[in-house]
């Protein structure tokens, strides 16, 4: 009899909440879409229920979701008082997912898992698609997509943190696109290009006569992204000069030309990207405090491929689809065999997803056959090792500097505005490194010859 009544009570509860999501939401509906309505909170309950068994601590959390210690700590304490999660004691205090004691926040929680969409129907929009790489099925992914969503919505300064090569430009411009701020346009700037006698006619603009050779006025990109966007990548790479005046404009929205007078008013949404770790330059006086808590008002960090290998298929299949579509080749005239996805996956991916795109681009090209192989792809990254040492001799730092950035040359073909990027150096030193080494594309060692038939 107990358990006839528990079960009709169950399903009395479970037809209640699903009666209240087609009428009016219950006030435990109400909150727990309050509850998932956070990204992070969303993205923790998630990652907390696919592994029930095993309990994980702040520190771990932090490092999953890349956000700090006090957003995280916070999330899981309501969760925790929601009763979807648990402490679990012990140094240091840990927190797992744990079966709801309220039959209807179980049920609306099963529904909620229920959804766990690679992408909603709502990013299929025109303005999504055009953004190819940003697709993906692992956890750390469906958090981004989230955390695009959310910073969408409002005019909130975003710092997008992530190793060169994962998309962050890609990121900034979903970001836009999907913003009221779409309808004018997304100015982007690389300021690590950026030298402080370039900063200022090229952000601010100039007016006629502010300097030799400046014959007409020129509108600045902050002028041009009135309304918009502006776009400041490598903004760890901004010299302390330079940072004091964007400071200055983010303060007051408003900025004078070079060698004008008049004050210029200016509506912008700021978006900012780096690959350098800003709070260890803001303790060494590289970065100023003050404007690091004005650009990073809303972080959203960026995996590198190695993070996300699960999503390392669908991206080779997407890039293969575009390379076949740029060729005018029908969409199945290439494909991967097994081997080759499993050499992608197993690789380390230094230039993370524009790597993948580029070595994908060129297998296609030189596979003889209509399927890419593993000797195709390790073909391709058949490259020349750095000097092993012999006898006692160890390469000295300028050899092996000397065979790394030979390496990553050949990777990408002498592309060296791809080369300085996978680096991390600016094309100004890298070819001040090319010059001091004697680097020539004519002089780069043989690569192993594929065997017939292999």
């Amino acid at each position: 009899m107990d358990d006839l009544i528990f079960t009709a009570r169950r399903a009395s509860a479970a037809a209640t909440a699903a009666a209240a999501r087609t009428a009016e939401p219950s006030d435990i509906e109400t909150r727990f879409r309050t509850l998932v309505q956070s990204p992070l909170r969303a993205g923790i309950l998630r990652y907390l229920s696919a592994r029930p068994e095993e309990s994980f601590d702040v520190e771990a959390l932090m490092q999953t979701f890349g956000r700090l210690r006090l957003d995280v700590e916070n999330c899981v304490k309501e969760l925790a008082d929601f009763g979807v999660a648990q402490t679990v004691p012990g140094q240091p205090v840990g927190y797992r997912a744990v079966r709801p004691d309220s039959d209807a926040v179980a049920d609306l929680l099963d529904h909620f898992l229920e959804r766990r969409a690679t992408v909603s129907t709502e990013d299929q929009s025109p303005s999504v698609q055009r953004f190819r790489e940003m697709i993906g099925r692992d956890e750390k992914m469906l958090i981004v997509f989230e955390w695009i969503r959310t910073a969408a919505k409002s005019d909130i300064s975003v710092l997008i943190l992530g190793p060169t090569g994962s998309g962050k430009e890609v990121v900034a411009r979903m970001i836009h696109e999907l913003s009221r701020r779409s309808v004018a346009k997304l100015q982007a700037v690389n300021t690590a290009a950026l030298p402080d006698s370039l900063f200022e006619s090229e952000i601010f603009g100039y007016e006629k006569g502010a300097f030799t050779g400046a014959h007409d006025r020129k509108p600045g990109r902050l002028e041009l992204a009135n309304e918009g966007t502006l776009f400041l990548d490598e903004i760890g790479d901004m010299s302390l000069i330079a940072q004091a005046k964007l400071l200055r404009v983010l303060e007051e929205r408003r900025f004078e030309r070079l060698g004008g007078q008049k004050s210029i008013e200016v509506d912008f949404r700021l978006i900012s990207a780096t690959n350098r770790p800003l709070e260890q330059f803001v303790r060494d006086g590289r970065f100023r405090e003050d404007l690091y808590y004005r650009v990073n008002a809303f972080a959203i960090r960026l995996p590198s491929l190695r993070e996300r290998r699960v999503d390392i298929p669908v991206l080779a299949q997407r890039f293969l689809a575009r390379y076949c579509a740029a060729q005018g080749l029908p969409l199945d005239n290439k494909n991967f065999s097994r081997e080759a996805l499993d050499v992608l996956v197993e690789y380390q991916w230094p230039g993370n997803i524009r790597e993948l795109e580029s070595t994908v681009s060129r297998a296609a090209l030189s596979a003889p056959g209509r399927s890419i192989r593993a000797t195709d792809i390790e073909f391709l990254h058949t490259l020349p090792s750095a000097p092993q040492p012999t006898g006692d001799r160890l390469p000295s730092l300028a050899e092996s500097e000397r065979a790394h950035i030979v390496r990553v040359l050949e990777a990408v073909q002498w592309n060296k505005k791809e080369a300085s990027r996978i680096l991390d150096i600016s094309r100004g030193t890298l070819y001040r490194k090319i010059l001091e080494y004697q680097l020539e594309p004519e002089s780069r060692p043989v690569r192993r010859v594929r065997e017939s038939g292999a």
